[in-house]
C-alpha cells in the first residue's frame, strides 16, 4: 500500500527535520504518528499526500490518498463543494437531468451518478444538515470545518486516508461518530494525533523524532508500556553510571594519596642514602611523569564516564525533569465558593438554556464542564468568574483567587520577553535567580530567557503559564482550563497532567478529551 524509502526532509533555512525515514504500511492497518511538537510529522503526511516534495527519497503507493489537514484558512474562499472537489461532478450531474446530455458533463461525472445521496449522506452522518454545499468555508466554525472534510471522506471512499489531528474542535458527540468511522473503517488509516482515547483504537504507533521512526507493534497503552520499559532501563542505566562514577573518583583519590606517599617515603631514603643532587631530580622528575601519567588515566576514564551519563540524563523525557511546587491554597477543603440558584443568561432576547440552571462548587472539588458547542459553557465560567452576572436567578461568590487558562493562553503577554513574563507574577520579590532557577525547572533555559513570547508553541506558553503560577505569592483557590489539551503534543499533556494533579485547590475543566479528565481524576460532571 505504501513505502517510505529514505525520506529526508530539510527546512529552508537548511535544518534537517528529519533524516533517512523508512516505513512501509500494509493494506487495511491503521497506524498512529506520535512525536513532540515540531518533531515533523504534520510535513511527512503532507509529503506522502503530495503536497510537499521530500528533499531526499522516495515514496511508493498504489493508491490515491484522501489528506485532511490541521488547518483550513487555505479553504475559506471555496464553497464546501469546491473544497471537498465534488463541484465539477454535482454540476454535471444537475445538466444532464436538465437535458444537457453532453460529452463534457458525462465525462466529468464518470460513473458517479450517485455523488448528490452520497453528499448528502455523508453530512447527516457528521450533524450537517443544515449546510449547503454552495456555502462558503469561511462561514463554518472550527469544529464544522473539521466534520466537512470528514465527511468528504465517505463522499470519496478511499483506500488510504491521512488525518492530521482529526478531533481537534470536535465535541464529545462528534469525537465519537469519529471513532466509531476509525473502528468500522476497512481504508488503511495513518493518524497524527495528541486524542489519546483515539490512538487506543489503532493497530500500531509509529514514534518520530531526530533518530527517524520507531514502531511499536500495539496501541497507544501498549506504547506507554514499552516506552516505561525502556525509561526504567535508563533510569537503572544511569545509577550504574552514577555509581561508576563515584567509584572512579574515589580510586582516584586513593591512588594519588597512595603514589603521593610512596614519593615523599622513597625521596626520604635517598636523602639518607646521600644520593647526589642530580640523580635526585631525575628520580623526582621521574616521580611526578608517574603521577601525571596516572591523573592522565583517571581523568580519561571519569571523563567517559561523565560523558555518558550526561548523554543518559539528556535523554530523559523532558516531563521527569520538571519541578512544580504549588502552594496549596489557604482555603479549606468544602467551603462553598460558588452557588447558583435557578440562572440563566440569555443573547439576542434568546436564554440559553431551556430550564434554569442551579449549580454548587465548593473548595477542593475537580469538575468537569461539559455541552456541546454553543450550549454556554464559556458564559457560564464568566459567570463563575465575575465577568458576567446572570439575567435570571440569583448567584451567591465567596472571595477567592481564580485563574482563567484558555486556549490561547492569553496570561502571556506576547509583546514580552520569557524572562519578562515570568517577572509580571513576582509577587514574592524573588531576585533574578531565583526566577531562572524557577524557569529552567519548566525548561526555560537560558537560550529562552530573551526570546519572545510570541515566539512560544502552545506547549511551551502553557508551561511558562504554569512557571508564572508557582512564582506567584500564593497558588490561586480555582482554577479553569477551557480545551487545555487542543493543541498540545502528548509531552506537554503529560506534563500539564503531572501539574495539575500536584495542584489541591479548586479546579474547573471544559474538555472533551475523555482520556485527559480521567487522568486528572474529575470527580464530577456539570451538564449543560
Amino acid at each position: 500500500m505504501l513505502i517510505l524509502q529514505n525520506i529526508s526532509y530539510i527546512h529552508s533555512n537548511k535544518d534537517m527535520l528529519f533524516d533517512q525515514i523508512n516505513l512501509k504500511v500494509n493494506t487495511h492497518e491503521k497506524i498512529a504518528f506520535i512525536g513532540n511538537n515540531g518533531a515533523g510529522k504534520s510535513t511527512l503526511l503532507k509529503i506522502i499526500a503530495g503536497e510537499l516534495q521530500a528533499s531526499d527519497g522516495q515514496v511508493y503507493l498504489d493508491a490515491v490518498p484522501y489528506y485532511l489537514p490541521q488547518i483550513f484558512g487555505q479553504y475559506n474562499h471555496l464553497s464546501i463543494a469546491q473544497a471537498l472537489r465534488i463541484e465539477g461532478k454535482l454540476k454535471a450531474l444537475t445538466e444532464i437531468l436538465k437535458g444537457n446530455v453532453t460529452e463534457s458533463n458525462l465525462s466529468a461525472l464518470g460513473e458517479d451518478w450517485l455523488i448528490e445521496e452520497r453528499s448528502k449522506e455523508a453530512l447527516d452522518y457528521w450533524q450537517l444538515s443544515d449546510l449547503d454545499l454552495t456555502q462558503k468555508v469561511e462561514t463554518l466554525s472550527g469544529g464544522q470545518k473539521m466534520k466537512v472534510f470528514l465527511a468528504g471522506i465517505s463522499i470519496h471512499q478511499p483506500r488510504l486516508i491521512l488525518l492530521d489531528e482529526p478531533s481537534n474542535h470536535l465535541d464529545i458527540y462528534a469525537r465519537q461518530l469519529l471513532y466509531d468511522f476509525i473502528l468500522s473503517t476497512s481504508s488503511t488509516l495513518m493518524v497524527v494525533s495528541h486524542d489519546r482515547h483515539l490512538l487506543n483504537l489503532l493497530d500500531m504507533v509509529c514514534e518520530l523524532d531526530k533518530r527517524g521512526i520507531t514502531v511499536y507493534g500495539g496501541n497507544y497503552d501498549f506504547y506507554t508500556e514499552q516506552k516505561q520499559i525502556e525509561n526504567n532501563a535508563l533510569y537503572h542505566d544511569m545509577q550504574s553510571k552514577e555509581r561508576a562514577l563515584k567509584k572512579a573518583k574515589e580510586k582516584e583519590r586513593e591512588t594519588l594519596e597512595r603514589q603521593q606517599k610512596l614519593d615523599a617515603r622513597g625521596k626520604k631514603k635517598q636523602e639518607k642514602a646521600g644520593v647526589a643532587r642530580i640523580m635526585m631530580n631525575t628520580l623526582r622528575n621521574n616521580a611526578e611523569n608517574s603521577t601525571s601519567k596516572m591523573k592522565s588515566v583517571h581523568s580519561e576514564k571519569i571523563g567517559g564516564i561523565s560523558q555518558k551519563l550526561h548523554e543518559l540524563r539528556t535523554s530523559l523525557p523532558d516531563v521527569d525533569k520538571m519541578k512544580f511546587g504549588f502552594d496549596n491554597s489557604t482555603l479549606h477543603k468544602g467551603k462553598i465558593l460558588f452557588k447558583a440558584e435557578a440562572i440563566n443568561y440569555g443573547y439576542n432576547q434568546k436564554l440559553l438554556w431551556s430550564q434554569n440552571f442551579n449549580t454548587q462548587i465548593c473548595s477542593g472539588e475537580r469538575i468537569a464542564l461539559k455541552g456541546l458547542n454553543g450550549s454556554g459553557k464559556t458564559t457560564l465560567i464568566k459567570i463563575i468568574l465575575g465577568e458576567l452576572e446572570p439575567q435570571i436567578g440569583a448567584i451567591y461568590r465567596t472571595r477567592n483567587r481564580s485563574v482563567y487558562i484558555d486556549q490561547d493562553y492569553s496570561l502571556i503577554d506576547n509583546q514580552l520577553s520569557v524572562y519578562e513574563q515570568a517577572q509580571q507574577f513576582n509577587t514574592k520579590a524573588l531576585q533574578e535567580h531565583d526566577i531562572k532557577i524557577r524557569l529552567h525547572r519548566f525548561l526555560f533555559t537560558k537560550d529562552h530567557w530573551d526570546k519572545s513570547c510570541s515566539a512560544l508553541s502552545g506547549g511551551e506558553k502553557m508551561r511558562l503559564t504554569l512557571c508564572c503560577l508557582t512564582i506567584s505569592n500564593q497558588s490561586p483557590d480555582m482554577i479553569v482550563l477551557d480545551e487545555p489539551t487542543n493543541n498540545l503534543d502528548i509531552q506537554n499533556i503529560e506534563i500539564l497532567t503531572n501539574a495539575i494533579n500536584e495542584y489541591e485547590g479548586t479546579l474547573i475543566v471544559v474538555s472533551h478529551d475523555e482520556y485527559f479528565l480521567n487522568q486528572i481524576n474529575i470527580e464530577r460532571m456539570m451538564l449543560l
